[in-house]
């Protein structure tokens, strides 16, 4: 992983961090972070999901996103919302093709984390690199743990939290769920 442009004091004014990664298919993706001006174009990846990735994202609880959701996800303060998508490289306007967030605990020491990949780009290390960066930005801001809520039959999230060290657990309050947590103060190496 290379960052294009520093990332040294988060500042999304200034410094906007942008990465470049090739995929395993040797595809050039461009990973950035999500501004407000992206609602169109996080709305049309939310609806391309197929139906699978969309339960396996949303729990089974968004069909389609209301404008109160895609601004929630579009229009970040990122003093406590993290969020990147990654696009086909040299091509700014292109649409989304993942998408990865975190938003911390009010103490600022934990986030909840998602990544979402469309069908036709998984299995290429796009969700690991979106990952990557993710927790890279979790652990400069001084975030100790890291976790996920999934769905117990999202194979897709147990491959790749187990691959990124994560903990699996079953969720004491619904079997049908499992949280997955990663300790940012650990070995993990990006």
């Amino acid at each position: 992983m290379q960052p294009i442009e520093p990332l040294l004091p988060w500042d999304m004014g200034a410094q906007r961090p942008r990465w470049s990664e090739c995929l395993l298919d040797q595809t050039r993706v461009l990973i950035r972070p999500i501004r407000k001006e992206d609602a169109a174009a996080e709305l049309a990846f939310i609806d391309a999901l197929s139906p699978r990735a969309r339960r396996n994202r949303f729990l089974g609880q968004v069909l389609h996103p209301s404008n109160a959701t895609i601004a929630q996800f579009t229009d970040l303060d990122y003093d406590h919302d993290i969020a990147f998508a990654a696009l086909l490289a040299y091509q700014e306007q292109a649409p989304f093709i993942g998408v990865c967030r975190y938003s911390t605990s009010s103490d600022g020491t934990a986030c909840e984390c998602a990544v979402t990949v469309l069908d036709q780009w998984q299995n290429k290390g796009l969700g690991t690199a979106l990952m990557k960066h993710l927790i890279d930005v979790a652990r400069s801001r001084g975030i100790t743990r890291m976790w996920s809520m999934d769905a117990m039959a999202n194979v897709e999230m147990k491959a790749l939290a187990h691959d990124l060290g994560f903990e699996r657990r079953t969720d004491p309050d619904d079997a049908s769920q499992v949280i997955h947590s990663l300790w940012l103060d650990g070995d993990y190496q990006s």
